[in-house]
């Protein structure tokens, strides 16, 4: 595993970013830079099960199950990816991965950190995709604030 790195400057206030990013509408549009049909199924509170899913090149379902592993409000989440979600059936990694966003007050706006742990094989595609994901949030929110 190895540990990438992305962050943006958001012209608006952290609990602004925070809930926009999260939001169920809101995350189908700016995760849609990783895949077109992206969303989410579950709860973002601290201990709940949560699926990242889109359709599959066939057309079927399929994502990741994870865990909210930390959430303090406006401030950080962790998630712990625990496996694959293929043909409706869950499988585990043999080692569970973070992905962790801190939320950081910077003069009126805020700074959003990622982190997150990548295969190397996953690292260039995931080092295109965040900056394209990242701005879009950008504009999302700023469109709105």
């Amino acid at each position: 595993m190895k540990k990438i790195y992305f962050e943006i400057e958001i012209d608006c206030p952290r609990e602004k970013v925070f809930s926009t990013m999260i939001d169920q509408e809101q995350y189908r549009n700016w995760t849609a830079e990783f895949n077109p049909t992206s969303y989410y199924e579950g709860s973002w509170e601290q201990g709940s099960k949560i699926l990242f899913l889109g359709e599959t090149e066939n057309g079927s379902k399929g994502g990741m199950h994870s865990m909210i592993e930390k959430l303090i409000p406006n401030e950080f989440i962790s998630i712990k990816h625990l496996g694959m979600l293929e043909n409706g059936q869950e499988t585990n990694f043999d080692q569970a991965f973070y992905e962790n966003y801190s939320f950081e007050n910077k003069n009126q706006d805020t700074l959003l950190k990622i982190e997150l742990d990548s295969e190397e094989e996953w690292t260039s595609y995931l080092t295109g995709a965040w900056p394209k994901a990242l701005q879009k949030l950008k504009e999302i929110c700023e469109a709105s604030c």
